[in-house]
């Protein structure tokens, strides 16, 4: 790791919070032209009324903005990627099960992302709601297994390719378990079907709002590994920034203990879901 490089970081990530705050200041000044023509939409009939040209301008600022956010979240992925070791590290797995089945926990490595803090994890995942080509270099969730298999395996992988011809996706499981058939790290090509986005990790209200009793698809603690979970409490009641989660066949000295998971790590569970 050299002082330029994280100098250069730095810089980037200054102005990413000054595009942010400008995106706030418009997202402000749009929401109060909304609320005046919604009050008195005659206003625009009155000439000389430039509200609706006033409107255009700010949704293209916003636009502008928008993109340029996209563009600085990439450039700093890449950076980071500059810094962060090389090479994959020891791992090892996690197993639990009920009876005779087992699960696979994947542990993460002190290089993983989780171990940064907060504000980079916050950049490193700026882009995750975005679809197609604007995933690259993104951590997604991905089932890895075919539709008929008997069971669904979900982990965190990086994008690295999208084909907007086939509409599928390239991806690198950076971190497979010591107990994979093959070592090293592990490329997929899924179709759009397998691949579910994180919400922002810095936006909670990207996030969808699960009650407790919902079935959700969870990031394992200490893994990369997602699994079916059932939701105990979410952030909102509890205000903070994660879920208090029970995962099916988790048992430990006959009861569900109950996890911490990040909001950003809980996506819904897709439908006809086998585990």
């Amino acid at each position: 790791m050299s002082s330029p490089d994280v100098v250069s970081l730095l810089e980037s990530s200054k102005e990413l919070d000054r595009v942010r705050k400008e995106q706030e200041e418009i997202l402000s000044e749009i929401n109060k032209l909304h609320k005046k023509l919604q009050t008195t939409p005659e206003v625009v009939e009155k000439p000389g009324d430039t509200s609706l040209a006033r409107l255009k301008v700010l949704y293209t600022q916003a636009k502008d903005l928008s993109e340029s956010e996209a563009n600085i979240s990439s450039l700093m992925l890449s950076q980071i990627d500059g810094i962060l070791p090389t090479g994959p590290q020891g791992q090892t797995r996690r197993r639990i099960g009920k009876g005779n089945e087992q699960k696979r926990k994947r542990v993460k490595t002190e290089s993983d992302i989780s171990r940064l803090n907060p504000t980079m994890r916050n950049h490193l995942e700026a882009c995750a709601s975005l679809k197609g080509e604007q995933l690259i270099s993104c951590q997604v969730a991905a089932r890895v297994t075919p539709r008929n298999a008997d069971k669904d395996e979900w982990f965190v992988v990086k994008v690295i390719h999208f084909d907007k011809e086939s509409k599928e996706f390239e991806v690198l499981d950076e971190e497979p378990g010591d107990d994979e058939e093959s070592s090293g790290q592990r490329q997929y090509k899924l179709p759009m079907g397998n691949i579910i986005a994180f919400p922002k990790s810095n936006d909670p209200s990207s996030a969808q709002d699960f009650p407790p009793g919902k079935h959700v698809l969870a990031v394992y603690p200490g893994t990369t590994a997602l699994y079916k979970a059932t939701v105990v409490q979410g952030p909102r009641r509890r205000k903070t920034e994660d879920y208090v989660l029970e995962f099916d066949d988790d048992e430990e000295d006959g009861s569900l203990p109950q996890r911490t998971v990040p909001f950003h790590k809980v996506v819904l569970l897709p439908e006809g879901h086998r585990q």
